[in-house]
């Protein structure tokens, strides 16, 4: 079945034989990520299929190179209607299209601490304010082309152009 589930990326099965194989695989994988000749034979010596090795460590580790552990996800189906048994699939996480967010490459943190340390005094009001500095829109003035050839596009600039208070020049001309 090991095998199977890396052939295939997912393979349908009981509820307790997902759970068993999922104990047995996920060691096989993180074994994987360190591609070196013993590991490979360690590997070769439970999966017993060329094929799955060489799938195993140039597919399926690459994907999970970023991932700490928890490589397979089990999904309860239906019960079995000739027995009752319960079904489940069982699949390797990243190769499910439906889980993933847009754009694919999901990167995870590599701390598992659930809160920093919170910021106090000054260094955080001055984060604060570059924060909301940056998330303010800028305005620009945009000059559209006249409407007609005729008029220059110097006129046109100074239609558009906003208002501003009275430059020093102009207050000598009015003294």
């Amino acid at each position: 079945m090991a095998t199977s589930l890396i052939k295939h990326k997912r393979i349908t099965t009981t509820l307790a034989k997902a759970k068993a194989l999922r104990q047995y695989v996920e060691p096989l994988i993180t074994k994987s990520k360190n591609d070196t000749t013993h590991s490979r034979r360690t590997v070769f010596s439970y999966l017993q299929d060329k094929e799955a090795v060489t799938i195993l460590f140039r597919e399926i580790s690459e994907k999970v190179a970023s991932r700490p552990g928890g490589y397979t996800r089990i999904i309860k189906l239906e019960n079995r209607l000739g027995d009752n048994a319960e079904m489940a699939f069982i699949e390797l996480v990243d190769y499910n299209e439906v889980y993933k967010k847009d754009g694919a490459a999901t990167e995870r943190k590599s701390t598992r601490r659930r809160g920093g340390k919170k910021k106090s005094g000054a260094g955080a009001a001055a984060e604060n304010a570059v924060e909301a500095a940056s998330a303010t829109p800028v305005e620009t003035a945009t000059v559209e082309a006249p409407e007609t050839p005729d008029e220059p596009v110097a006129e046109a600039a100074e239609e558009q152009a906003p208002e501003t208070e009275e430059t020093p020049k102009e207050e000598k001309k009015e003294d």
